[in-house]
């Protein structure tokens, strides 16, 4: 493309285009057809001038004459209760939902591996002393241990607040670090499931795996549902970049991207709860299996919101991204 050809062309719409939005309001009915139409035109121009022949001058004046003219065609909108109902009730577990398919073989696969982990640290003796040493390990399994007195060793609130600050992190770590072609949402995952693996090989050791699957269970089967959502999501981001499918890799990283970010605030609070009951319900002199049944009524309670109102919104349409009117405008590629 003759880039001087061009602008001589289409030099006289973009200084119209200029002088419209410069009267702001004071538009005739006609005036405002001619400026969507030339905010279109405008879109497809730049579109073809990042595409064939990008020169920054020009670049940076068709932008900002493009992201103009949507602010005037589009208008502005203020976010109110209403996006934060329709989040919650729609557009989160819409997300979760359809991106079931990552995270439930992520679930799967990290549970297997946590319990191979456990099988053969319980199994071996000399992998054990090369944990710890025996005087370490009892320390840890016997009854009244550190595996038991680990949730009591805080005041329940602030217990909560830090158990709920790192698994937020955690789960932060796996949606960002995801675009790094998914090796860092891997590695978090297997250190995860190691920690796991160790408690339940050295305290099946013992003889007490019922102990330490009723300390973990209350909490853990929604601590760990928000972790696998997280890191099936993070994957997911990340083979973005490897297959963006059929759109432009930068586009389905900015659609996968809103989306994970609107995740990171819809499991914060999923993993609030989950907080609330490690640092309330697991040291509570409750009965074991009344605090475990505590864990999977939160858990069922999860699933069922996410398959139904989740379900519902995804049939519906809602991909948990932001609405439509607050996306960047996706530009042309065609005059």
């Amino acid at each position: 493309m003759d880039l001087d050809v061009f602008v001589t062309a289409h030099r006289a719409e973009w200084d119209r285009l200029d002088h419209l939005l410069r009267r702001g309001g004071h538009l005739t009915g006609a005036e405002a057809d001619e400026l969507v139409a030339l905010y279109q035109r405008t879109a497809t121009h730049l579109s073809l001038v990042q595409s064939s022949a990008p020169e920054p001058a020009l670049t940076a004046r068709l932008t900002q004459l493009v992201a103009r003219a949507r602010a005037v065609v589009t208008g502005t909108r203020r976010s109110s209760w209403r996006d934060a109902v329709h989040f919650l009730t729609a557009g989160f577990p819409a997300a979760v939902y359809r991106s079931r398919h990552w995270w439930i073989p992520t679930a799967v696969l990290s549970t297997l591996v946590a319990a191979l982990i456990g099988w053969w640290i319980g199994t071996h003796p000399e992998v054990q002393s090369a944990i710890g040493a025996p005087e370490e390990l009892r320390r840890l399994t016997r009854p009244g241990g550190e595996y038991e007195t680990y949730y009591s060793s805080h005041p329940a609130a602030s217990f909560a607040a830090q158990v709920w600050t790192n698994n937020a992190q955690a789960a932060a770590m796996c949606l960002t670090l995801g675009a790094f072609l998914c090796l860092p949402v891997i590695w978090i995952l297997f250190l995860n499931m190691l920690n796991l693996g160790v408690g339940i090989g050295l305290m099946s050791s013992a003889g007490r795996l019922d102990v330490f699957l009723g300390l973990v269970l209350p909490h853990g089967l929604l601590e760990l549902t928000a972790v696998f959502v997280a890191a099936g999501t993070g994957l997911r981001l990340g083979w973005t970049v490897i297959d963006p499918g059929p759109l432009s890799r930068r586009t389905a990283l900015a659609q996968q991207g809103r989306a994970a970010l609107g995740m990171a605030i819809g499991l914060a609070l999923v993993l609030f709860v989950s907080g609330l009951i490690e640092g309330f319900v697991t040291p509570s002199g409750l009965p074991t299996w009344a605090r475990i049944t505590i864990g999977i009524v939160a858990e069922l309670g999860f699933l069922a919101y996410v398959y139904v109102l989740g379900g519902r919104a995804a049939r519906a349409g809602d991909t948990g991204d932001v609405e439509e009117a607050d996306r960047s405008a996706e530009l042309p590629t065609a005059a």
